[in-house]
């Protein structure tokens, strides 16, 4: 069984996610990502950078980065599974040319943005740097929306670039700046909250 490292609301509920549309057993191990407790060194023993998602796969293999850790998934799931078009087929170049935008162009704004103090100091001059990542997320995230079909990203087609859009809409801007200027992304998230599949997951991570 693969183990995922998983702390709630973090970034590990995309691949979460992934293994819920796969059908792969896992189980989860719970990380306390302020170091309160033993756990974090604990996903550092295998991953150095403490990052998540990381997966220990059955055979004790480390995988980390969400991307690669999906599409090992959809290597190790039935077709029908809806987390990427089979190799050959017309919508594969889009889908992974999006996967990669998101997990290149936008993720990397989180791992800046919300660690100002690492790139300047100040108060002043770190909010002023936020805001600018801020911006150029929002600006990535309108390219994604004019990409977009309906109802899924794809079009007729679910894929794991439509669970980016799920989790991600979630965290800044946040759910009211996509509505307002993503409607296309707002609609694939509320088709993809519909997905009993995810139901359990959401109510974990996001409790209302």
């Amino acid at each position: 069984m693969h183990t995922l490292f998983a702390a709630r609301g973090w970034g590990s509920v995309i691949v979460e996610a992934a293994f819920a549309y796969s059908g792969v057993p896992y189980r989860l191990d719970y990380v306390t990502m302020d170091g309160s407790d033993s756990s974090l060194e604990r996903l550092r023993s295998f991953n150095p950078l403490g990052q998540l998602p990381t997966v220990i796969t059955p055979d004790g293999s480390i995988m980390t980065e969400s991307a690669a850790i999906i599409l090992h998934l959809a290597d190790s799931a039935p077709t029908t599974a809806g987390l990427a078009p089979p190799a050959g087929a017309a919508s594969r170049p889009a889908f992974l040319r999006w996967l990669i935008f998101i997990v290149a162009a936008i993720y990397p704004t989180f791992t800046t943005g919300d660690y100002p103090e690492r790139y300047v100091d100040g108060e002043a001059a770190q909010q002023a740097f936020v805001d600018r990542i801020l911006d150029l997320r929002k600006s990535l995230w309108l390219q994604v929306e004019e990409a977009a079909g309906a109802p899924y990203f794809l079009g007729a087609e679910c894929s794991a670039v439509d669970i980016y859009i799920w989790a991600m809409r979630h965290w800044r801007p946040r759910a009211a700046w996509f509505a307002e200027h993503c409607p296309k992304l707002t609609a694939i998230g509320a088709v993809m909250d519909g997905d009993e599949r995810l139901a359990l997951i959401k109510a974990q991570n996001w409790p209302t």
